[in-house]
């Protein structure tokens, strides 16, 4: 089982629902990494050969819980706004572009090594730099140094100099490099945004916390260009936008704040950062961090290649570098932090329920279709119902076992309503629609149900 740091439990005093029946800290963590291996949200990368430490594959669970969350990022960002558009910038860049942002000189975390055991830490990560705990001896480390999280690899048969390039390790660049590309094709002018969701590359000195910090992973990002004059607005404005779409999407209040950063904590191209943080089972978590960049970006960028990325003001007739505001979040964080949030435990009629209870929109299925039993006289409806609805939710199909331990299936993985088909059936041709929160159920005629499904399911 994955290590986590330690628990600060003062940080759990005041959350609702977490205490007594639902699991907190470690055993919160233990309970939900648990659920991903057995129920095939996640499973360890080549498992078969021992496991790759830091990667993670996504199963059939947990693929759909990932698009579902992408999508919502896309619909709330991209598609609901006419002043932002998107991109699918390369993932490969050449060094220029890394040059420029200034990721060759600081993209960089202290690194120290236990002189005893070898192992290597990240030094802003250790509780105590005098001695390695991992060692009975209290191992002691070697000095910092600089260690620099990009991937870089070659392309092209020979290996050398001149043929590297740099995997990259966010997807912010492609969008400051696109600017103008975007700017003319789309023809928009700031204030406008470009966004984009997709891998990054970080080398992590040490990974860990199953899927928060891993060398591989997806971002949702978005740079939005502004009029200097106005960004300082602009910041505030996607500050409270973006920690209002994790309460819409169903996360409690009381596990998310903003936290500002001081200024010791700003990366040298930010003028003001804040961070939408979860509080995770070994205390408050980075889900998406809101930067003020000022123009730092497009002007490297500009000065470096030559190009004018700068915009002209027929207000003032006067030229600008736009000013950015940058949202950018972590997709696997988003949906560990959904599920944590989530996941419940209940006492009904004397027995243990497990039950997700994500939104709608993220549940990796919204309806399960399930024949009382498998006799032939019940399948063939129940593959008419599933066929009737199939093309618009994602939906489950579950023939084994008893009905009951079947909703009680659902009910872990998060579906929000189960639809039986049952001997009656045959005669009134109507099934029973179950909740998943208030294990409600309904009697909905066939005919009736696409349209029982999309009032509930809206």
């Amino acid at each position: 089982m994955p290590e986590i740091s330690e628990i600060h439990s003062a940080d759990f005093e005041g959350v609702d629902d977490l205490a007594g029946r639902t699991p907190v800290g470690t055993a919160l963590f233990d309970a939900v990494v648990n659920l991903c291996l057995q129920r095939g949200f996640v499973f360890r990368s080549a498992e078969i050969y021992g496991g790759f430490r830091s990667a993670y594959d996504y199963g059939p669970l947990g693929v759909l819980l990932l698009r579902n969350v992408k999508e919502q990022w896309w619909r709330s960002m991209v598609q609901l706004r006419h002043d932002v558009v998107g991109l699918d910038a390369s993932i490969l860049s050449p060094p220029a572009v890394w040059q420029a942002s200034g990721h060759l000189d600081h993209f960089t975390d202290p690194m120290v090594e236990c002189r005893d055991c070898s192992k290597r830490f990240r030094l802003d990560s250790l509780e105590d730099s005098r001695g390695c705990d991992d060692c009975v001896e209290g191992g002691n480390f070697t000095a910092p140094r600089q260690f620099n999280l990009m991937f870089s690899t070659h392309a092209g048969p020979v290996a050398e100099s001149a043929t590297q390039v740099y995997l990259r390790p966010e997807t912010a660049q492609g969008m400051f490099i696109n600017f103008a590309n975007v700017a003319r094709a789309g023809r928009k002018r700031p204030p406008f945004g470009i966004a984009q969701i997709g891998k990054s590359f970080r080398n992590e000195i040490t990974p860990g916390n199953f899927v928060f910090r891993t060398r591989e992973f997806e971002q949702m990002e978005m740079e939005y260009f502004v009029p200097p004059d106005s960004a300082a607005g602009w910041f505030e404005y996607w500050c409270e936008a973006r920690l209002q779409w994790y309460l819409d999407l169903g996360i409690r209040p009381e596990l998310l704040r903003m936290r500002a950063h001081g200024d010791e904590e700003l990366s040298h191209y930010s003028s003001a950062t804040s961070d939408v943080e979860f509080l995770f089972p070994w205390g408050w978590g980075e889900l998406e961090g809101i930067a003020n960049r000022g123009d730092y970006d497009l002007r490297c960028h500009a000065e470096l290649s030559g190009e004018r990325l700068d915009v002209f003001d027929p207000a003032t007739e006067e030229h600008y570098l736009p000013h950015v505001i940058e949202p950018a979040a972590g997709a696997t964080r988003a949906a560990m932090a959904f599920l944590m949030s989530a996941y419940h435990i209940e006492e009904v009629n004397d027995d243990q329920r497990v039950v997700l209870r994500l939104d709608h929109r993220l549940a990796p299925y919204q309806v399960a279709v399930l024949p009382l039993s498998r006799k032939e006289v019940l399948v063939p409806v129940a593959n008419r119902v599933f066929d009737l609805i199939k093309g618009r939710w994602n939906c489950d199909y579950d023939e084994t076992q008893a009905i009951g331990r079947r909703y009680r299936r659902q009910d872990e993985i998060g579906t929000p309503l189960c639809v039986t088909i049952d001997f009656e059936t045959l005669d009134d041709s109507a099934v029973t629609v179950r909740d998943r929160d208030s294990m409600v159920q309904d009697r909905i005629s066939v005919d009736r149900l696409p349209d029982f499904l999309a009032e509930r399911l809206c």
